[in-house]
């Protein structure tokens, strides 16, 4: 019986010798495909970045605050692509009663700071700046309610020379961007 399942086998391989394998090989390549092009057109969905005139928002995020939290912070990256430098000057959010833009520092004694940059931040021409946990970042003074994972916030950024733009901030949950040095995310910094 084994014989006659290889002569089988054999007559079928000479018969039909690489319609199975091709077959095989035009699915597998049917189905990179798809994921390529699926990954390719959901990016744009995936994408949270805003733009007004030449300044580029990328990813505004915060974290989730726990209950009785009176502050908040936002994060994200700006990029200048044009050839004058522009400057962040003022920050609103929907669950803000007051919100600035602040700097992280350590003093001369090894002490950490915050403060709020009175003048904002500048954006150099051609280049970007990351607002982020430990550095420069939104305080969001006087929250009226917290903060949930996965909800969005409404908020505000007005810069300099390009103007202002609604944005939404991504709250992600209570100790996302943790880690990084100077990050002390007792206080909303």
């Amino acid at each position: 019986m084994s014989s006659s399942i290889a002569r089988a086998t054999r007559a079928t391989s000479v018969t039909y010798p690489r319609s199975h394998k091709h077959t095989v090989e035009k699915r597998m390549g049917i189905v990179a495909l798809m994921l390529m092009l699926l990954f390719a057109l959901s990016s744009p969905l995936l994408a949270h970045d805003f733009k007004v005139g030449d300044i580029d928002i990328a990813h505004p995020w915060s974290r989730a605050t726990p209950q009785g939290a009176k502050v908040a912070a936002g994060y994200l990256t700006l990029r200048n692509s044009g050839a004058q430098p522009d400057r962040l000057v003022a920050v609103s959010a929907e669950i803000a009663g007051k919100a600035e833009i602040h700097e992280m520092a350590v003093d001369d004694k090894g002490v950490m700071t915050m403060r709020p940059l009175a003048d904002g931040v500048e954006i150099p021409a051609g280049g970007e700046v990351e607002l982020k946990p430990g550095g420069v970042h939104l305080m969001f003074m006087s929250i009226t309610r917290g903060a949930k994972e996965g909800e969005k916030l409404k908020g505000s950024l007005t810069f300099e020379k390009a103007g202002t733009i609604d944005v939404e901030f991504d709250v992600q949950a209570m100790g996302a961007g943790a880690g990084q040095q100077g990050d002390h995310s007792n206080h909303g910094g």
